[in-house]
């Protein structure tokens, strides 16, 4: 038995409940078990109970053993005045305050203990492996909407540490975190400091000179900092030198990694679409809000890098030709992991449900993501048809089964009380 696992059982009133009595053997019925508080004080706040005849309004603390009281120095602590009942599981000194104790350790289900118990146990991919085809399509449906907005609410709050760093520019926000996203997780953390190196009022002075762009962006990364055999990133560095020191550029600590990379994720193809995209696209986060569909935002981003690099994969290594367009996989991602994020948290900071809501309906829109999660829950038979479900998913693995939460998880609960 854990203080959480009674939590849980007091919360959702799973124990006998007939002749109901307290230690002190007064007849007790529970009106209302109270809320269950996740702060400081009282386990659960404005329970009401009828102890004998007479109704009571108040707090309810639980513990292990009724000795925890004193242990716990709730007697001295003015935080716990209020407690109406303490309810514990194994009662082990005599009751010496005027609180009224109820003893639940003969009163709970073994095999509710029992599956609890196997549960902690588990050491498969997620802990109710053996029972989770038994939870019904309505818990599932509900959860995972839960576990989105759970998901969208913690990458709300980076897009408002973001915010306050950018003085609330939502525009160059979603530069920083778009440029984050092109870098894929080897060089995220590089691309992001290449675009906050670069001020979108910069960028929008030669968005229509894609050469700059592209000289800009790879020069900044320093991947124009050798002498190259090829014409083509001659010139891009003679671009790049020049605004540098026009703008007083100070390109970033390092360079991007390719190794292990499939060539396609190159830095310098991924940079040289996201200098096609700025080249292709003004005011971009503005556009996006005012979109109706995922549809009409992967067409915006269906863009291909500039003549040179369908072939060439790095600078003067020609390859066979292959036209260097931002795929059906890449642009899915940026809706998952920028897109969605960014417009849930402007709705979420203006407390527009418009914008929330266009957020899941895109992941809706969008294809489910394909990693060890989601193929482990496929295994398991559960749905995984579109980012929605996908991102649900994630945060449930994440979150809540490799953290052993199956009492916080609708899936848990659902295994725990059947």
């Amino acid at each position: 038995m854990t203080e959480r696992l009674l939590q849980f059982i007091w919360q959702f009133q799973y124990f006998n409940k007939g002749e109901l009595a307290t230690l002190q053997g007064e007849s007790l019925l529970v009106i209302f078990p109270g809320h269950y508080n996740t702060n400081q004080g009282p386990d659960f706040l404005e329970a009401k109970i009828r102890i004998g005849s007479t109704t009571w309004a108040g707090n309810i603390e639980l513990h292990f053993k009724t000795s925890d009281w004193e242990k716990h120095n709730h007697h001295r602590d003015d935080n716990y005045n209020n407690v109406i009942l303490h309810v514990v599981w194994e009662d082990d000194v005599s009751n010496e305050n005027s609180i009224p104790v109820l003893e639940l350790r003969e009163r709970v289900s073994k095999i509710l203990l029992q599956r609890y118990d196997e549960l902690m146990k588990a050491i498969s991919f997620i802990p109710c492996e053996s029972g989770i085809h038994l939870v019904k399509d309505i818990t599932w449906k509900s959860w995972k909407e839960r576990l989105l907005a759970e998901r969208l609410i913690k990458k709300s709050k980076i897009v408002e540490k973001y915010l306050r760093q950018s003085n609330y520019h939502w525009e160059e926000v979603f530069w920083w975190l778009l440029a984050r996203n092109f870098g894929m997780k080897v060089n995220a953390d590089a691309f992001e400091d290449m675009a906050r190196s670069i001020p979108l009022a910069v960028l929008a002075k030669h968005k229509n000179q894609i050469h700059q762009l592209e000289g800009l962006l790879l020069g900044q990364l320093n991947l124009l900092n050798r002498d190259f055999e090829e014409d083509y990133p001659k010139m891009l560095k003679k671009e790049y030198e020049f605004y540098k020191k026009k703008y007083d550029l100070r390109p970033i600590t390092g360079t991007p990694f390719f190794l292990r990379m499939r060539p396609g994720n190159f830095p310098t193809i991924r940079l040289a679409q996201l200098a096609m995209l700025v080249f292709d696209s003004a005011h971009l986060f503005s556009k996006i809000k005012e979109a109706v569909s995922a549809h009409e935002i992967k067409k915006w981003f269906g863009v291909a890098a500039n003549d040179y690099w369908h072939y060439h994969y790095r600078f003067d290594e020609p390859s066979s030709f292959r036209k260097k367009r931002l795929g059906a996989s890449m642009t899915d991602n940026i809706v998952i992991n920028t897109i969605g994020p960014m417009l849930f948290a402007y709705g979420h900071y203006h407390n527009d449900e418009k914008y929330k809501q266009k957020a899941l309906q895109w992941l809706e829109e969008t294809s489910p993501e394909n990693n060890s999660i989601t193929k482990g829950f496929a295994q398991l038979n559960i749905e995984n048809r579109n980012a929605f479900d996908s991102q649900a998913l994630i945060e449930l693995k994440n979150e809540y089964c490799d953290k052993k939460r199956c009492l916080d998880c609708s899936v848990g609960n659902s295994l725990l009380k059947a």
